[in-house]
């Protein structure tokens, strides 16, 4: 499809040609805002180019802004939370710098695990969240789930046979956060199928746990305890304190 071009057009026909053109070549943001910014250019007497740039980027912003938001809802969180509204007086334990490093994402960028432990109350959840959708905002595939939500999804495929499809999906995404691990008693069958899940992971992509147990006394993982510590929690597991939230970024 070709669009007539004229030269002269009148203020009201350029504006139809620009929403038409617009529609065309999908553009919506400079669709909905040229109006503002032509006005604003002339205010601020912009070069043609300048102009042109605040066009372009306005579109930029607003297609990395709906990237963003189609990245959050697939992680399929079950709530939003934010950095920004956790409580770091309610949880002195916590180091709001190291905090702040998770969140720029190195971690993920090297494939490192990050553990949240502590009793219920202490923020893990939140936390867990939090950082994971800082993570999808960075342009990360995220997945969120809860510990056994993941490992019924996992029985269930191998009881269809497509387990290896399943591991191979939760495989790919860069973070995947598993929430209340710990919570509830996993039989040996579950427990080997979620480890599968982690084994599959180990050293390509990041893995966000958060657990009200620490993993030298997890049960889930007796028979494969040493590499568990060494893979989550690096090479010592202190004991979890009363109340308190620890946080770990560790290497594998």
């Amino acid at each position: 499809m070709t669009m007539p071009r004229q030269r002269g057009l009148t203020e009201q026909a350029a504006d139809a040609a620009i929403d038409s053109a617009c529609r065309l070549l999908r553009l919506p943001s400079i669709r909905n805002e040229f109006s503002d910014i032509a006005d604003r250019a002339i205010k601020d007497q912009m070069t043609y180019r300048g102009f042109l740039a605040e066009l372009l980027m306005a579109e930029c912003d607003d297609r990395a802004r709906r990237r963003s938001e189609r990245r959050i809802k697939a992680a399929g969180f079950p709530r939003e939370k934010s950095l920004r509204s956790f409580d770091f007086d309610a949880n002195p334990n916590i180091d709001p710098a190291t905090i702040h490093t998770l969140a720029s994402c190195e971690w993920i960028k090297k494939s490192q695990p990050l553990c949240l432990i502590g009793d219920s109350g202490t923020g893990k959840s939140h936390m867990l969240i939090a950082l994971g959708t800082e993570a999808a905002m960075k342009g990360y595939r995220v997945r969120y789930t809860l510990a056994t939500k993941l490992v019924n999804e996992l029985v269930e495929a191998a009881d269809e046979k497509q387990l290896n499809k399943t591991i191979a999906r939760y495989g790919r995404v860069d973070l995947l956060c598993i929430d209340e691990l710990g919570y509830m008693e996993l039989d040996r069958h579950g427990a080997e199928l979620l480890f599968q899940v982690l084994t599959e992971r180990e050293e390509k992509n990041s893995v966000a746990i958060a657990s009200n147990e620490s993993f030298g006394k997890a049960h889930m993982f007796r028979r494969t305890r040493a590499r568990c510590c060494r893979n989550f929690t690096g090479s010592t597991v202190s004991r979890r304190l009363p109340g308190r939230l620890d946080v770990r970024a560790t290497r594998s």
